[in-house]
């Protein structure tokens, strides 16, 4: 873990040569928007009643392409011997989970905070800042392209990453729209893909990073770029496992 750790702090030291180390007002490479109330608080209703008009807004409207489920689906079997269950973070209609259950042919559930979850398929009602009990690390890959819509990306994505089985996979999805100029009250978060594996690497402390960057085989039209962040903890990616490893 020594070892790890050094090589953690050397890879931060080497980008703060290039990037001052990045905040909520650096609004270049990385903007978190908050959600006060007048006393400085967090107003949770007000980011969950946003969330849900914005969904609703947008509930025809789909950014996940079925050529990039595909893709990431054989990815995912190349890497992962055995694969049982995953989950989708933020997936509005579930198209994602639909199609990964198809290509995996495994459970595969999808996490969304608006009220419209439950009229589509494998899909629950949830905050994907909190996780269930059975969920911690007992899933072998997570999908999202949902993390500009987090009030707190850094705790979001560790807390994802503690449902991760040993060898298990994290994927977010980064594009055009996930830029610091694209920003907004709906979609709090934004950074740079360049900023990105910087943040995951001091988010995680030690205990997870960014493996590889993937580029996406399908765009959206009028989108300059899609890439996959393949995130794994610390020495788990050549881990291999047996079906009893996985937690019922």
């Amino acid at each position: 873990m020594g070892e790890v750790m050094g090589a953690a702090k050397k890879i931060i030291r080497k980008f703060r040569k290039v990037f001052s180390p990045p905040n909520a007002n650096d609004n270049k490479h990385y903007v978190l928007r908050s959600y006060l109330k007048p006393d400085g608080s967090f107003d949770y209703e007000r980011y969950r009643a946003i969330q849900n008009a914005g969904n609703n807004k947008k509930i025809d409207k789909n950014w996940v392409l079925p050529e990039n489920i595909a893709f990431l689906s054989q990815f995912l079997k190349s890497e992962l011997p055995i694969i049982k269950f995953g989950l989708c973070h933020g997936t509005r209609r579930g198209l994602e989970q639909q199609w990964f259950r198809e290509h995996l042919q495994c459970e595969v559930i999808g996490t969304e905070i608006a009220d419209t979850a439950l009229q589509f398929p494998n899909t629950i009602q949830w905050d994907f800042h909190e996780v269930k009990p059975e969920w911690i690390g007992n899933v072998d890959f997570i999908y999202s392209n949902a993390l500009d819509h987090s009030y707190n990306p850094e705790l979001c994505l560790a807390r994802w990453m503690s449902c991760l089985r040993p060898g298990g996979i994290c994927i977010l999805e980064h594009a055009t729209a996930s830029e610091p100029q694209y920003t907004s009250d709906l979609d709090p978060f934004g950074a740079s893909l360049l900023i990105m594996p910087y943040l995951i690497l001091k988010w995680g402390k030690g205990t997870f990073h960014v493996q590889q960057i993937l580029d996406a085989p399908a765009l959206q039209r009028k989108m300059g770029y899609t890439s996959f962040l393949i995130i794994r903890h610390h020495g788990m990616a050549a881990m291999k496992r047996s079906p009893v490893e996985h937690r019922v």
